[in-house]
């Protein structure tokens, strides 16, 4: 039978505002600790995949802290059993997952989206279901618009489709979402595809945020898992770490990943159960082999986190599904191939006494038949091949995203554009207006926006050297890792004009190579290029201090105001005074600015740098809470 309509509606959700300019060509955050560490623990050589930088993308910085309401489009699917609410201008994200039978939240779903930097590009926020491709961390499209349209299977079921082009990797990622008229289970199918003639690693997790409580128990197929710290990995039991068992997420001291080694074949399923036994089920088809859950742990640190992120109230731990063993991992994808995958959602309703027994293997096993009663093994192939049925099928679009997809086809010989993803060019935008000029006109006269690529360097080189398409030439080979070849692109781009990008980019190549004065000197002059731009500004001060040169960074942020907390990044300059101040000895002056308050809105994740400037301005008092980030 046919599941309900799909049903569409606006609505005032209080969130900050996302915006950002900077490109990202600098090398991603190192891992925290020697990849030999994930060898000895049997995850094989964890480089693979690494990419040299984010870019095309910029970052999403331009936040604060302050909510308003914005209009923010739903999508709904519900039957008698779920009610299953979509964002799709927001990443995909699946917001809220309600079992009507139980009357309960299956997902930790807030009233509002607080942004907070833990993504690849820094905003992101807590809470539902999302959907992570293109590498380690949250991903590049989790606070960007999908297309997303509705598509009709054969039996004349609806279905909710939202597809996007990852610039990252130069792919295709589809979602199709359908709830049956009588199913219990939300069922949501995969499509990655790589039309290039080469192989692409692959990253895909979908992190799915839990209501936690002193009674919630996460349960997996699993007697060992990989646990990470943020300082070290190794293989333990999840039941017996740290003198506690860690399956329990409100009894971990800190932060921490537990990677549940599944067994190479057999269910692939995660859950949640609270006191009652309800909670989040994660079910996949083979190919989603990984399962993970994070917990930020009962210390003052974590459970600052938790409001932080979730300023409503209700803490969480997360559940997650991915395609390798542990988030450090990339698969190779090979060229012109297409993997697919369908994951189901639902409450699998154990029994408590069962589920939370000190015998982790009986509480397994019990937990495993009621997923099989929840959805069979049979019935959730039997809902991947009827997804195969109209994973190809023309989409009847309700929205669309950003204007990329549209580019990258315009731009390839063989487009992706397909009816069942269609990148029209209807959907290009501003942002990619100067590079249609360069593939139809051969003009370029600079742009806002960035690409990537070869055949997009090329095209740039084709044309008469002018500072612009110079500037971008640098960007493009710097993103790609290629140092020597973009400082010297750089160069010549200054040499036709003064750029704030071209010096920003000298200025970031030199701090990747230890030259720690042409770091001062380049951001001095980029500043000096972009006087007004508090992010280039933020970014030079951070740099310098890096680079032990607290004097130059107090002296780029004495040439702005820090009286207007209202003002875009008041808190992060404000910080970095401090910390400018402290490099100087000037610890009185720290302690009042301390003392005044700094909220940082961006502040990132792991870092904790309030708390150690406290405790070296103003030692022996303590800490304030809202100073305490401490995750490990």
């Amino acid at each position: 039978m046919p599941g309900p309509v799909v049903s569409s509606r606006i609505l005032n959700i209080p969130t900050g505002n996302v915006d950002g300019a900077l490109p990202l060509v600098g090398p991603l955050p190192d891992t925290p600790y020697d990849p030999g560490a994930a060898a000895e623990a049997g995850l094989g050589d964890i480089s693979y995949g690494q990419p040299a930088s984010l870019f095309p993308y910029t970052a999403q910085d331009g936040y604060s802290r302050v909510l308003e309401p914005r209009e923010v489009r739903t999508v709904t699917l519900e039957n008698r059993h779920l009610r299953a609410v979509f964002l799709p201008e927001w990443g995909g994200r699946l917001w809220e997952l309600f079992d009507k039978a139980g009357g309960k939240h299956l997902l930790h779903t807030q009233n509002s989206l607080q942004l907070a930097n833990f993504a690849l590009r820094n905003a992101w926020f807590a809470g539902g279901i999302e959907w992570n491709i293109g590498t380690r961390g949250h991903s590049p499209s989790t606070c960007e618009p999908l297309h997303h349209g509705v598509v009709t299977g054969p039996d004349g079921q609806e279905v909710l489709r939202m597809w996007d082009y990852e610039r990252l990797r130069g792919l295709v990622f589809q979602v199709d979402a359908w709830l049956p008229e009588d199913s219990r289970v939300l069922f949501v199918s995969f499509r990655v595809s790589n039309a290039q003639d080469h192989e692409v690693p692959l990253y895909w997790w979908t992190n799915a945020a839990v209501p936690q409580d002193p009674h919630s128990r996460v349960l997996a197929p699993a007697t060992e898992s990989y646990s990470s710290d943020y300082r070290s990995i190794v293989k333990v039991d999840p039941t017996a770490f740290e003198g506690r068992d860690c399956t329990w997420p409100a009894r971990n001291a800190h932060a921490a990943d537990f990677f549940f080694d599944l067994p190479e074949h057999g269910r692939r399923w995660i859950l949640n159960a609270d006191r009652d036994g309800d909670g989040l089920a994660m079910l996949s088809t083979e190919r989603l082999r990984g399962r993970k859950l994070f917990v930020w742990g009962d210390g003052t640190g974590g459970r600052h986190w938790q409001r932080w992120l979730s300023p409503d109230g209700g803490e969480y731990a997360e559940i997650q599904a991915g395609l390798a063993q542990t988030q450090f991992q990339h698969l190779p994808l090979p060229a012109r191939t297409a993997w697919t995958w369908t994951e189901a959602y639902g409450n699998a309703a154990v029994t408590p006494s069962a589920a939370h027994s000190e015998d982790w293997g009986a509480a397994v096993a019990h937990s495993a038949e009621r997923v099989e009663t929840l959805l069979s093994s049979a019935d959730l192939a039997a809902a991947h091949a009827e997804a195969d049925g109209f994973r190809d099928a023309p989409v009847r679009v309700l929205g669309a995203g950003n204007g990329w997809g549209a580019l990258e086809s315009l731009s390839r010989a063989e487009p992706i554009d397909s009816a069942a993803t269609p990148f029209p060019e209807s959907w290009l935008g501003p942002e990619q207006a100067p590079w249609v000029g360069l593939l139809r006109e051969g003009t370029f006269a600079g742009a806002p926006s960035f690409v990537a690529g070869p055949e997009w360097e090329a095209r740039l080189a084709a044309l008469p050297p002018t500072a612009e398409t110079l500037l971008h030439r640098a960007l493009i080979a710097h993103g790609a890792g290629l140092g020597d070849r973009a400082r010297g692109l750089y160069t010549e781009s200054l040499g036709l004009r003064e750029s704030a990008l071209a010096r920003r980019g000298l200025a970031l190549l030199a701090h990747d190579g230890g030259a720690d004065e042409e770091v001062v000197e380049h951001y001095r002059a980029a500043c000096l290029a972009a006087p007004g731009d508090r992010r280039l500004l933020a970014e030079a001060a951070e740099a310098m201090l890096d680079t032990q040169a607290p004097a130059d960074a107090l002296e780029l942020l004495d040439r702005v105001s820090l009286d207007d907390p209202a003002a875009q990044f008041h808190g992060r300059l404000l910080l970095l005074k401090a910390r400018s101040l402290a490099g100087l000895g000037r610890l009185d002056e720290v302690a009042a600015l301390l003392k005044a308050g700094i909220e940082v809105p961006d502040l990132r994740e792991g870092v904790n740098v309030l708390r150690e400037l406290w405790e070296a301005a103003v030692p022996g008092e303590p800490l304030p809470v809202e100073y305490d980030f401490t995750m490990s």
